[in-house]
């Protein structure tokens, strides 16, 4: 495990542009002495060109009631975690979601109530602030467990364990645990960004994980419950999302235009309304397949 911890120090250590750490200064001083780290991930970590882009961050804190003035924020954090907001700082727009030290420990482990969070913390990510280094290390250790714990549900669907296929196997699997409005081929295109990257991390994650059982059809069943339970949870998510993120429903037309190729267009009362617009949309967005 020590290899593997090493690597991913590594990585989250790796520079970003200076603006990046600026904006995530600003997002930790929002929430004040809460505030334990900052990462940085999604697909701005390839750009060189930010102006125009959507950055996206985690904010972990060491408590919801300590983090929020409103207590309903710290409530609604607590029960359909993460919440997400829209942030601006310096011409750069972003958007940041927010979990506790504990909770981004429990769902990068192989415990997690979902499979979203070990997921995106399996692929590359920066730790572009911490508060000292106790919450720097402590987000190490949560980052160390992601990919062994994605590799490790997904290894008894693989039935080839090369580190590249089962990347994307196990990236197939996640993007089914949520409504997702991504193009087909998206797995692969995460691994192929950086095939080298993948190989190194995968093949140190495998040795990580723990002996399990190699039972399909009882892995089958797993992940089955994990994706139905996903989706499902992927609707009060993005309902809470609406009423937490300035702009709600813009960002969440330009997400899925942006990944499905679609061509939403909202009126003014859809973008006066974010809760409804998110609802309404979303069977016309299921039928069409724009997200799945």
């Amino acid at each position: 495990m020590a290899g593997l911890r090493e690597l991913i120090a590594d990585e989250l250590s790796a520079p970003v542009d200076p603006r990046v750490s600026a904006v995530a200064a600003a997002v930790a001083a929002q929430h004040g002495g809460a505030s334990r780290a900052v990462l940085f991930y999604g697909s701005c970590l390839r750009e060189k060109q930010l102006d125009g882009l959507m950055l996206d961050f985690y904010l972990i804190v060491s408590d919801y009631r300590a983090a929020y003035a409103k207590r309903w924020l710290a409530a609604a954090n607590r029960l359909i975690p993460p919440n997400v907001f829209h942030f601006e700082h310096d011409g750069l727009r972003a958007k940041y979601a927010v979990l506790s030290e504990e909770d981004f420990a429990h769902e990068c482990s192989k415990n997690a109530w979902n499979v979203s969070t070990a997921a995106r913390f399996a692929q590359p990510s920066r730790l572009v602030w911490t508060a000292d280094r106790a919450a720097a290390e402590r987000v190490i250790d949560s980052v160390a467990q992601a990919a062994p714990t994605l590799l490790g549900w997904t290894l008894p669907l693989a039935v080839d364990r090369s580190p590249d296929v089962l990347w994307k196997r196990a990236f197939e699997l996640t993007f089914a645990a949520e409504l997702r409005a991504e193009r087909l081929g998206r797995s692969s295109a995460i691994v192929d960004a950086d095939p080298t990257r993948y190989r190194r991390v995968g093949a140190a994650a495998v040795k990580a994980v723990a002996p399990q059982s190699d039972n399909r059809a009882a892995a089958e069943r797993w992940w089955r419950r994990k994706q139905r339970k996903g989706k499902l949870y992927s609707v009060p998510r993005l309902a809470k999302a609406s009423l937490t993120f300035s702009g709600g429903a813009e960002y969440i037309a330009w997400k899925i235009n942006r990944h499905a190729g679609t061509k939403i267009e909202l009126t003014d009362w859809q973008q006066r309304h974010p809760l409804i617009t998110a609802i309404t949309l979303l069977p016309r967005l299921i039928r069409s397949g724009a997200v799945r």
